[in-house]
């Protein structure tokens, strides 16, 4: 199996499991992406989602290129493919819950932008980091790079862009590709789940909101913000607060 989803109760992991070619994606793994976070998105019981390797080491490759190339003649492929990779990438931004990367070797490509599709990478001492495909004559999807200019700005996206350069673990959390440096993700992913999954939710589809280009409030946002001092949540976390405990929610 070269990517699967495994659930241990608040907390979903997408695991990328092909080792042996440093988890490169074919276009199976990229059309069996979106069925999993699917299937994730309806479980009521899920807070967080981290997407990491299975193994350790490779985060991943980027695409397949053995596989790229064998197909590189067929115009219907590599529509499919496109169609496939670009609607991968969408869905996992769009994931409704909080998502995390945890970055422990190259995260390259289209590596990369499975990262980026996250809401927050954590990146481990052997992290490197690039985009690539200025050397092999290829393009970068724009919505890739728009989630890329979001991050770092405009100026270092060019630089990464055009170079195709790895940066290592601090160089990244240094232009803003990278949120934590840590061995591993448990100590943010409790945080994470400790927090009320109804503003997580919330807050996600309003920083996605903003990101889309969206500049002032409307109806639905407005009505976002007053339904939540109605909610259970509210209650818990104001009744914690004053009674000098930490909030429990979804009890």
């Amino acid at each position: 199996m070269t990517l699967r989803l495994e659930t241990n109760g608040p907390v979903a992991h997408l695991l990328i499991d092909r080792a042996d070619k440093r988890n490169a994606f074919t276009i199976a793994m990229w059309q069996l992406l979106p069925e999993l976070l699917a299937k994730a998105a309806a479980d009521p019981a899920l807070r967080v989602l981290v997407v990491k390797s299975a193994a350790g080491g490779a985060f991943c490759a980027g695409a397949d290129i053995a596989e790229l190339l064998a197909n590189k003649d067929d115009p219907a492929w590599r529509a499919e493919n496109q169609q496939a990779l670009n609607r991968a990438q969408y869905e996992l931004t769009r994931f409704p819950l909080p998502t995390v990367a945890m970055v422990e070797g190259d995260c390259v490509g289209g590596g990369c932008g499975i990262a980026l599709a996250c809401d927050i990478r954590v990146a481990g001492q052997k992290a490197r980091m690039g985009i690539t495909p200025a050397k092999l004559g290829l393009v970068y999807p724009l919505h890739d790079i728009k989630l890329l200019a979001d991050l770092v700005g405009p100026g270092q996206a060019r630089r990464m862009l055009y170079t195709g350069m790895l940066l290592n673990a601090e160089e990244a959390q240094r232009i803003g590709l990278v949120e934590e440096l840590a061995d591993d993700e448990s100590a943010l992913v409790a945080q994470l789940v400790s927090a009320s999954p109804f503003s997580t939710k919330a807050i996600k589809g309003l920083v996605r909101r903003v990101l889309d280009g969206q500049v002032a409030d409307d109806a639905e946002t407005l009505g976002i913000f007053a339904a939540a001092f109605e909610g259970a949540d509210f209650r818990e976390g104001t009744t914690a607060f004053v009674e000098k405990r930490a909030p429990v929610f979804g009890r």
